[in-house]
């Protein structure tokens, strides 16, 4: 695993790697919207953190690279106290700070608009991160999603600490519906989550237990549950402690965890966590 970079010059080559290694069209995507931001602001400063994620700053973080299976996502840590005329964000859209830009294989942004949204990140990082006044939509409730896509009439309730409540149930579906009412930027994180299990574990089983998302393997238990909390996301592994390095949560015979709170979720170890806890075991209710 790439150890967290001491100078800028050095996280500069771990992006430069990520780009190499990717080698298709993301990688493409990725240099080139690098490129805009560099054109946008000449002083931006690159960084990696999180263990993997490209990160751009200039008086605090403008935005982070990060790099999934069909899509590249320019996360602004900022993005709800940016003017967006032109509509670039297109993912995140209900938290209460961050906007999300997700590009797919073939699409091209507005460069001048983009470029436009690094000098307005700037200027909020240099004035205090102060708000932008335009007023804003009140944000709707969250509702869960029906297994054919639609949605239901009545909005999820959300627990102590804002734990969706969705009923037992197997599939993706009600994974889907639980990551939707997911409150601010925990729906983000859910859907990187759902995202990264997904794309370690191809043959992934889901489920809805006790309001909160299962993953596991069909015919030998579950590996893997997430649960929201107030200030965090719960991540419990269930054979926890057969894993390398064993995760820091729980004291149980098997069973360990982590809290991923804003601004800490380590992508690359998760991946390393998920590949290994798939391969055994699982738990059975």
């Amino acid at each position: 695993m790439k150890s967290r970079p001491k100078t800028a010059a050095e996280a500069s080559k771990l992006i430069d790697d990520r780009i190499a290694e990717l080698g298709d069209w993301r990688g493409e995507t990725l240099a080139r919207m690098r490129a805009l931001i560099r054109e946008a602001d000449p002083d931006v400063v690159e960084e990696w953190k999180w263990m993997g994620t490209p990160v751009w700053s200039h008086d605090g973080g403008i935005c982070t690279g990060e790099s999934y299976k069909s899509v590249v996502k320019l996360t602004f840590h900022k993005g709800a106290s940016l003017e967006d005329p032109t509509k670039l964000f297109n993912a995140s859209l209900d938290g209460n700070t961050r906007r999300a830009i997700d590009i797919r294989e073939g699409e091209e942004l507005d460069a001048k608009a983009f470029k436009a949204l690094i000098r307005a990140a700037v200027a909020v990082n240099a004035s205090g991160g102060k708000k932008s006044t335009k007023r804003k939509a009140p944000a709707k409730a969250a509702r869960p999603a029906k297994a054919g896509g639609s949605v239901k009439d009545k909005p999820v309730k959300l627990l102590t600490g804002g734990n969706p409540q969705i009923a037992k149930a197997d599939g993706d579906a009600p994974v889907q519906a639980y990551i939707a009412a997911m409150p601010d930027w925990k729906r983000d994180v859910g859907r990187r989550l759902d995202a990264l299990v997904v794309r370690t574990v191809p043959n992934v089983r889901k489920a809805v237990k006790w309001n909160s998302p299962f993953y596991g393997i069909e015919g030998r238990g579950w590996f893997l549950a997430f649960h929201v909390f107030t200030r965090y996301i719960k991540v419990t592994f269930f054979r926890g402690t057969s894993l390398r390095p064993v995760p820091p949560g729980g004291t149980s015979k098997d069973a360990r965890f982590i809290d991923i709170h804003a601004d800490d979720l380590d992508l690359a170890q998760l991946a390393t966590w998920v590949k290994q806890a798939a391969a055994l075991p699982g738990w059975v209710p």
